[in-house]
């Protein structure tokens, strides 16, 4: 895995994985940014959503759940002292399924959740991650 981050101007980064996909990173005017594109830190809560959610999709599917959409939110509070790190992440999972299916719902979250997404692992050595799922 191999990505490069290329300043553009201001606090902006334009980062470029070694497959050719590019994020734009930045942070707010008021912080010395263009607000051009997602903070650092927000985007690794995207990225815990992503990951989170590409695994629940899949076992979701595996389950055979008639899956019609899937949202993933996170909520992060951080340390008021530099690093400002993260004191926990609250993740909410969103699913249209049938309201019978709550229970695969919950146990593809847990599944992913403790045993497949490497990125909430890499986070819960730091911070508690606590999540909660929801029918649409």
């Amino acid at each position: 895995m191999k990505l490069t981050a290329n300043w553009v101007e201001a606090l902006a980064f334009d980062a470029t994985s070694d497959n050719g996909h590019t994020v734009r990173l930045d942070t707010t005017v008021d912080g010395g940014g263009l607000d051009s594109g997602m903070s650092p830190k927000k985007l690794v809560l995207a990225g815990l959503c992503g990951c989170s959610g590409m695994d629940v999709v899949d076992i979701l599917k595996k389950m055979k759940v008639d899956l019609k959409k899937l949202e993933v939110s996170a909520e992060a509070e951080q340390t008021d002292e530099h690093p400002k790190t993260f004191k926990y992440i609250n993740l909410v999972y969103r699913a249209a399924i049938p309201a019978e299916d709550l229970d695969k719902l919950q146990r593809a979250v847990s599944l992913s959740m403790d045993k497949y997404c490497g990125v909430s692992a890499m986070l819960a050595k730091h911070c508690p991650i606590n999540h909660s799922v929801e029918l649409i």
